[in-house]
């Protein structure tokens, strides 16, 4: 085991090389694919518009039929959305409705506003440009031409543009199938007694959590005991029902940690010791198909340590090429003086000025942070921060997708 600090970089592209993507496919319904990750690229197989129809309610006519302000024309047809007109007569016009397609003939719409109808006649007083308020037939969406990429979370204006050219079902991934166990005789679950010396397991629900926001088929085993037998055969039916595995605590050297013995006697792991604060320790390996991911028990350190490193992997695993999140430049509205030599992820929530204020306690312990804050601030290593400069922060809501 090498006892050096990997940086963040170095160990996200040490476990991204580790990811599996899940091979398995599903048809799902369009209507229930919103969250789910597109398996193949998706082509349209019509024209959208199918047919050249009206931008606005007005009327359809020629061109030629109206050389100024004030021409009369007699409305000769009404076109609504989801009927079909007939060919314009010349000298005639045709009352016509958003999305209606525009009859044969037709150059142009004038929108209502610029006509008066006057019985069985209508006077345009505009005369109209080429093509106005026209949609031309497959300006929106070529017959062939692709319109979802593979690789991409699906979201509700995806599963609509599906459905716009008629696709029916999605072929998506399969969810990853996570797997989540805790050790720790110390640990209790809400609604217990808590005896002294006791603490609520609160990594269970922070976790179980985050693996749902990502779209993962979780599977809970609860809190293990503190023995290495209990904990290998809870290892091994975890690995043999999912494809990763994600713990917290436990992988340390002490004498009641057995989380680290147990996957080396299953299957392999790596220990690094990553520049970075919170969470520091980090351990990945593999038990029979399954990917180990052993984060830090400090549950802030624990939080960190799954949107860091765990969110790129199951994204990864998930078939999704671009992992990292998007950081917004935003102005610091505090002072961060004395900074570490490891790269900091602070937590901090954006005002009404448009900054950023800081948690005023940065403590791996303090829960409460992650609660209040709404993203972290991504800071390197030695770099103090001044009021008034431009920090890179990464929102939850970018981390959370």
């Amino acid at each position: 085991m090498n006892s050096a600090l990997l940086s963040v970089d170095e160990a996200l592209e040490r476990l991204l090389a580790g990811a599996t993507v899940v091979r398995d496919i599903e048809q799902v319904p369009a209507l229930e694919a919103t969250g789910r990750v597109l398996a193949e690229a998706q082509l349209s197989a019509l024209d959208v518009p199918p047919l050249d129809n009206s931008a606005m309610d007005g009327y359809a006519l020629r061109l030629a039929d109206v050389r100024a302000p004030g021409t009369r024309l007699k409305v000769a047809q009404r076109i609504a959305a989801g009927s079909v007109g007939v060919p314009l007569v010349p000298g005639t016009a045709a009352r016509i409705f958003t999305g209606a397609p525009v009859p044969l003939g037709a150059d142009a719409v004038v929108m209502q506003e610029s006509c008066v109808a006057d019985g069985e006649q209508v006077v345009v007083n505009k005369v109209p440009q080429p093509g106005e308020w026209i949609r031309l037939m497959g300006s929106d969406i070529r017959a062939g031409s692709r319109i979802l990429t593979a690789g991409i979370r699906l979201r509700p204006q995806d599963t609509g543009l599906a459905a716009s050219v008629g696709i029916k079902t999605l072929p998506v991934r399969r969810r990853v199938r996570l797997a989540l166990f805790f050790t720790g005789d110390e640990l209790v679950m809400p609604g217990e007694p808590l005896a002294p010396g006791r603490i609520y397991n609160s990594n269970r629900f922070t976790l179980r959590g985050l693996a749902q926001v990502y779209g993962c088929e979780v599977r809970d085993y609860g809190i293990v005991p503190d023995r290495l037998e209990a904990t290998r055969e809870v290892l091994r039916r975890a690995a043999s029902e999912n494809d990763v595995i994600v713990t917290s605590g436990g992988v340390s050297v002490g004498e009641e940690d057995h989380v680290r013995p147990a996957v080396e006697a299953e299957g392999t792991l790596l220990m690094w010791r990553i520049a970075m604060k919170p969470g520091r320790p980090l351990a990945f390996g593999k038990v029979g198909a399954a990917a180990f991911i052993g984060l830090p028990g400090n549950p802030v350190s624990s939080f960190v340590t799954f949107l860091v490193f765990v969110r790129p992997f199951l994204l990864r695993t998930q078939g999704i090429d671009e992992v990292a999140p998007h950081a917004l430049g935003l102005r610091s509205d505090f002072d961060w003086p004395r900074p570490d030599a490891r790269r900091e992820f602070l937590r901090v929530r954006r005002n009404s000025a448009g900054g950023l204020d800081l948690y005023p306690t940065q403590d791996s312990a303090v829960l409460t942070s992650t609660a209040w804050a709404d993203g972290l601030v991504d800071n390197p290593p030695n770099q103090a921060i001044r009021k008034g400069d431009s920090v890179r922060f990464l929102p939850f809501s970018e981390l959370y997708g």
